[in-house]
């Protein structure tokens, strides 16, 4: 058995500091032609997934972009369709497999149901090279892997799982507490340097950050060294008063959207209902977490009606301390490279159905805001939880590709009465030429490419 190092940090005797001087002062600077969400558009989106037992209880949520490192064309999008498992599109966004979530392989198995999804390359299993699809399967409070045929699209079958048995659960001691359900949520891989793969996971209903190392165990793929940390759930104000995001009873303020910048091992972690953080990796390595930006409505203070199940202010005509940007939740994270120590974070402001861009480098300079308009057919962006972007040309995205959920899924065909989710590809260059950004596709920017 694979000996597991647990280390838990907490940020507990920072978290007054910190955050007095992070709402005292504005995160960062308005941009000085600031300016409401520019305007891009897609005709490109998946098939629709419908959350019932008619359409498999599939529920879109995360999208990860695998990268053919010789023929773009064949590169695939692999997305989170919850107990409906997993889907793999092309880039015209025809499904080429659905796969169910399987029970886990696990004396004490229950069926998968996989949040979010990232992408591993050039890892090392039974004597050979390979890319790997990374998930968080939340009824198993675990990792779940899945080896990428190298021929992508043109293959049989794209994705094959090759989980290790028995890996141990993420966050919880047992599997009373997993049924429970504050389990493994979201994730990003890490890959600091060739022959080392990391993943950070964030667990449902709490503050607590983790990381794992992706290992080989018995010829397939399990992980060791468990590491976690706990990030506030509750904020000091300017005005002496303490701030607690209002949450149903039971749950505390929880991350879902993650992102590494591969060249400096900067996490970036989205807290639904608080803001946008930025830490040092390994987890307590160096140096204070920060909030980058703050939800519009940070420090106003609500309570959770029962009756409505909505959380409401205490004083209507109250203000708070709150940015511009970001309406909760705030949702998706990842990042579009540039040479050097350039290039840009994507962040999904759920609440207003745009999307946030910051400078990656420095102290994340805000570069404005864009909203998703279907065009051709296709319907407009709303309530987008994960998302995925790369630099590098696929298909006939000759600028980069931005993926993104879309909740509700609307239009002619999709059937009104039922959930539905889909996603949507929209052509980072247009999204450049809407907010004066940059475009530089060279292979070199991303490390996972050298």
């Amino acid at each position: 058995m694979t000996r597991i190092r647990k280390t838990t940090l907490s940020l507990g005797t920072i978290a007054v500091t910190l955050l007095a001087t992070a709402v005292a002062t504005p995160a960062t600077a308005t941009p000085p032609a600031h300016r409401g969400p520019a305007v891009v558009t897609t005709d490109n989106e998946t098939p629709v997934l419908y959350d019932d037992e008619e359409g498999g209880n599939a529920s879109g949520d995360d999208p990860a972009i695998w990268v053919h490192p010789e023929e773009s064309r064949r590169s695939i999008v692999v997305v989170t369709a919850k107990e409906g498992g997993l889907r793999v599109y092309d880039l015209r966004s025809r499904e080429l497999q659905a796969l169910p979530a399987t029970e886990a392989p696990r004396t004490d198995p229950a069926r998968g149901r996989y949040n979010n999804v990232d992408i591993a390359y050039d890892v090392r299993l039974a004597g050979r090279t390979l890319d790997v699809a990374v998930v968080s399967d939340r009824y198993n409070d675990q990792l779940r892997f899945f080896a990428i045929d190298p021929a992508g699209s043109a293959a049989r079958t794209p994705l094959v799982e090759v989980t290790a048995a028995d890996q141990r659960f993420l966050f919880n001691p047992d599997r009373a507490a997993v049924d429970e359900e504050h389990t493994a949520y979201g994730l990003a891989v890490w890959q600091p340097r060739r022959g080392e793969t990391y993943a950070v996971v964030t667990q449902e209903g709490t503050t607590a950050l983790a990381t794992v190392r992706i290992v080989e165990v018995g010829g397939k793929l399990g992980y060791t060294d468990i590491r976690k940390m706990v990030l506030p759930a509750s904020f000091p104000l300017p005005d002496g008063s303490t701030w607690f995001p209002c949450e149903e009873p039971g749950i505390l303020p929880q991350f879902e959207g993650v992102a590494v910048d591969q060249r400096s091992g900067v996490l970036y972690a989205a807290q639904e209902d608080v803001g946008l953080w930025r830490l040092q990796l390994p987890l307590g390595s160096g140096g204070r977490p920060e909030l980058v930006d703050r939800v519009t409505d940070f420090g106003i203070h609500d309570v959770y009606d029962e009756a409505t199940e909505e959380c409401v202010p205490v004083d209507p005509d109250a203000g708070g301390y709150g940015g511009t940007r970001l309406t909760a939740d705030v949702e998706g994270v990842d990042i579009y490279y540039g040479p050097g120590a350039t290039g840009y974070l994507i962040v999904s402001s759920q609440g207003d159905d745009t999307f946030a861009v910051y400078d990656l480098h420095g102290r994340n300079r805000p570069q404005g805001s864009f909203r998703v308009r279907g065009v051709r057919g296709a319907d407009d962006i709303n309530g987008s939880d994960g998302l995925a972007v790369t630099n590098r040309p696929v298909g006939g995205y000759r600028h980069g590709l931005l993926v993104t959920h879309d909740e509700p899924e609307t239009g002619p065909d999709v059937d009104a009465d039922r959930d539905a989710t889909n996603f949507s590809y929209v052509s980072w260059g247009e999204i450049a030429a809407a907010l004066n950004l940059k475009v530089d596709t060279r292979a070199g920017n991303d490390p996972r490419f050298r």
